[in-house]
């Protein structure tokens, strides 16, 4: 078959015992390693852009300079776990677990893999935990 398209996943219907086929393992592992090549590569744009880092003279416009550089260092530490995250759910897909809920075992769903592509937990699994975590939290 044709590689899948987003469209293709969103308007999937097929019966339960063909989730997570081969052609949606393919289409979500190609989805994944898009994701981590892209944040390699912001990565390695901001190490360069750093190293090119030349203090301004005027203060105001170095604490304007300093402030840009620390956004972008939040910025890719952010991408930084996110990349963590791409590359477990890389190994997921490799090892079969992939799109499958951690706590129910349940089919997480290809619409909000495609929304989350690194998600482990099904929509219900994750409003559970939110709503265990809010009453701890009061």
């Amino acid at each position: 078959m044709a590689k899948l398209t987003e469209q293709d996943i969103l308007q999937w219907n097929g019966p339960e015992d063909d989730y997570m086929n081969a052609d949606h393992l393919a289409f979500f592992r190609d989805l994944l390693v898009k994701m981590q090549e892209e944040l390699i590569e912001n990565a390695t744009m901001t190490a360069g852009h750093l190293q090119e880092h030349e203090s301004a003279p005027d203060p105001a416009d170095r604490a304007t300079q300093e402030e840009e550089y620390a956004l972008e260092l939040r910025t890719r530490d952010r991408e930084r776990k996110l990349l963590a995250k791409v590359q477990a759910t890389i190994r997921r897909i490799d090892e079969g677990d992939y799109g499958y809920c951690d706590d129910t075992g349940e089919p997480i769903g290809l619409k909000r893999l495609l929304a989350r592509p690194t998600a482990t937990l099904s929509v219900e699994a994750q409003e559970r935990r939110e709503r265990m975590k809010k009453q701890f939290a009061d």
